[in-house]
């Protein structure tokens, strides 16, 4: 059986910097009716494996270590056994999160993942965090963008470990590049593709932000 994608939606909060807000978080899963990696194991373990409901899971994939990403990673992997994969240089953000529990492996630029018979290829794309990564699985003409590029322009660079050119380099060089058709599955919010978002770039650029 091919691999499918999945999105669930949980709710919480992501703290930094000393400010909280209340977000929304697309935890995606992708995988068949037997396995499964999840990328981005958002606010409640619990929904995660209900979704998932009774699959292998193989992986929990980190797109970066912001806490909204992440905090229900240690919970999911220790009902399930799979293991926390997370670029390193997003330890120190891990760290603020869970500073007693460490990721399990890391996560390196043109790594493979595969799952279900799917490949999915890992892009380091820093910016929004440094370990900022996004998946890209060509088989499901999909990009896994985390909060490196989302519907309307890149992720947000205003606060710590973040960067608006690093993140603007990373989405001209590493993602823009990529088919016009590949849909961006993104870390909140709605789906866009990167056709819809590749002429917007030099508007990004020039609202600086």
């Amino acid at each position: 059986m091919a691999a499918r994608v999945e999105r669930l939606v949980t709710s919480g909060t992501f703290a930094l910097d000393g400010g909280t807000w209340d977000v929304d978080n697309n935890v995606w899963i992708v995988g068949d009716d037997t396995e499964a990696i999840v990328i981005d194991a958002a606010h409640d373990a619990e929904a995660i494996v209900r979704a998932l409901g009774g699959r292998t899971l193989r992986a929990i994939v980190c797109t970066h270590a912001h806490n909204d990403h992440i905090d229900a990673a240690p919970e999911l992997a220790d009902r399930t056994g799979a293991p926390i994969l997370l670029h390193a240089d997003d330890l120190p953000l891990w760290k603020q999160t869970h500073p007693e529990r460490s990721p399990d492996g890391g996560l390196a630029d043109g790594q493979v993942l595969s799952v279900a018979g799917t490949e999915l290829t890992v892009l380091h794309t820093p910016g929004h965090a440094p370990g900022a990564v996004c998946l890209y699985a060509p088989g499901l003409d999909t990009l896994f963008s985390g909060d490196t590029l989302f519907a309307g322009g890149p992720g947000a660079t205003g606060r710590s470990f973040s960067h608006f050119p690093t993140i603007i380099d990373s989405i001209r060089d590493r993602l823009l590049s990529l088919p016009a058709a590949t849909v961006v599955r993104t870390g909140h919010g709605d789906p866009t593709t990167i056709g819809a978002e590749a002429p917007h770039l030099d508007e990004w650029i020039a609202r600086g932000h």
